[in-house]
C-alpha cells in the first residue's frame, strides 16, 4: 500500500523535471529559430487559378519566402501532378480542399502540395499544378519571412531543384 501512495509523488517529480527540461531546451534553441513573420490573407473567387494567383501575389509584393499556413474552400477543376509523374492529371468535379501546404517565393517559384476530397470523402493529393479553378471560394493564409530568402538549388543526390534558405541582407520596413 505504501508503494501506491508514493506513485503520485513520483509522477509529480518526473513532471517537474520534464517541464524544466522542456523550458531549458526551448530557451536555448528558440533564439536561433527566430524569424520575422508577416501574415497575408487572400480570398480567391470562382474561376480563379490558385497557383497563378499565389505566384502573382508573391511577385507583386516582392515576397522572397512564404509558406502556406491554412487553406479552406473548394475547387471545380483540379490539376494535380502525382509523385514521379511528369504531367499533371485533370480532375473535374466539385471537391473540397482538405489541405494545401508548401513554400513559395517571388524568385524561387513554388513547391505546393494539394489534397482534395469528393462528396464521398475519397481524397487525392499531389503537387498543385496550374489550371485548377476555384468553385465557390478559397481562403488562404500565408506567412512570409522578410529576413530570409528561399531559393531552389539543384541537389546532386535527388537530381531535383530543392529548397535552400539564406538570411536576407535586408528586411522590409
Amino acid at each position: 500500500m505504501e508503494h501506491n501512495k508514493s506513485m503520485p509523488h513520483l509522477f509529480y517529480q518526473i513532471s517537474i523535471i520534464f517541464i524544466g527540461l522542456i523550458t531549458s531546451v526551448s530557451a536555448s534553441v528558440h533564439p536561433q529559430m527566430k524569424s520575422a513573420v508577416e501574415a497575408h490573407v487572400l480570398r480567391l473567387g470562382p474561376g480563379e487559378d490558385p497557383k497563378v494567383v499565389l505566384m502573382n501575389y508573391v511577385r507583386e509584393n516582392k515576397i522572397n519566402s512564404a509558406s502556406v499556413v491554412s487553406v479552406v474552400g473548394s475547387l471545380k477543376l483540379a490539376f494535380i501532378r502525382y509523385a514521379n509523374q511528369k504531367e499533371p492529371v485533370k480532375i473535374e468535379g466539385y471537391r473540397e480542399v482538405v489541405s494545401l501546404s508548401g513554400t513559395l517565393g517571388a524568385t524561387s517559384g513554388s513547391h505546393l502540395h494539394l489534397s482534395i476530397s469528393d462528396a464521398n470523402g475519397v481524397t487525392l493529393g499531389g503537387h498543385l499544378a496550374e489550371g485548377s479553378k476555384v468553385y465557390t471560394t478559397l481562403e488562404i493564409v500565408l506567412q512570409s519571412y522578410p529576413d530570409i530568402t528561399f531559393n531552389r538549388v539543384l541537389d546532386p543526390k535527388t537530381t531535383f531543384e530543392e529548397l535552400s534558405v539564406t538570411r536576407s541582407d535586408f528586411s522590409k520596413p
